[in-house]
């Protein structure tokens, strides 16, 4: 079996933390690289770290090579402070590591957007996570995946009360969601993970895969 080294941004986050687990234990991955803006704590002979603030890609772009490249970047207007910051975490920096990879001869890449994302919505986050999509698929990798999970089953350490209101409300009506709406029915964090591995060594071309989709392809592979 072909193995292969994959890099991974994010992977202190949510999705990302689960996906590195996962690319850990997979006998397709022979090496993984994991960019971090602090330890992760990850004790495995595979993974290599790269501390960086992200500011500036160009300081670690000579790290930024490989073979598969997953993206789990994304952040808050709280914690960005504005609309502006978080286009620069959510749809600027997404985009300069995908062009600083693309150079550096990776041939794929995942990454997670999210439901309703679209570059004509009148939601500003919707909004940029849209634009970081174009920006991603205009670098032109040989396969690239883009998953758009809804509302991710998860615990935080960190307090977000929209969030988990969110959360619990679909946990009791999402599953009436059915047709059209099935895919708004929240995701685990892990199963959107493992779907990004499947998806990524499923041919070449660019794929877009929503929640509902995403789960079944999480469970069935």
């Amino acid at each position: 079996m072909e193995k292969r080294k994959a890099l991974v941004f994010g992977a202190t986050g949510l999705v990302g933390k689960s996906l590195t687990e996962q690319l850990i234990a997979s006998e397709k991955y022979s090496a993984i690289t994991i960019f971090t803006r602090r330890p992760a704590g990850i004790n495995s002979e595979k993974v290599t770290e790269v501390i960086s603030d992200l500011n500036d890609i160009s300081g670690i772009k000579q790290s930024i090579t490989g073979d598969d490249l997953y993206i789990c970047i994304g952040t808050t207007i709280k914690k960005a402070g504005s609309v502006k910051g978080m286009e620069a975490t959510d749809r600027d920096l997404p985009s300069a590591i995908a062009s600083a990879a693309k150079e550096n001869g990776v041939k794929r890449v995942a990454v997670v957007s999210s439901i309703g994302a679209s570059e004509k919505s009148s939601n500003y986050y919707l909004r940029i996570k849209g634009e970081m999509e174009k920006g991603i698929q205009d670098v032109g990798f040989d396969r690239t995946v883009i998953v758009r999970p809804s509302i991710l089953f998860v615990n935080r350490a960190e307090k977000r009360g929209g969030e988990r209101a969110g959360i619990i409300f679909m946990k009791f009506f999402g599953p009436l969601l059915a047709g059209s709406l099935r895919k708004y029915r929240g995701i685990e964090g892990a199963a959107v993970a493992r779907g990004m591995i499947l998806l990524l060594w499923q041919g070449t071309g660019t794929e877009i895969v929503e929640s509902d989709k995403l789960a079944l392809i999480a469970e069935k592979g």
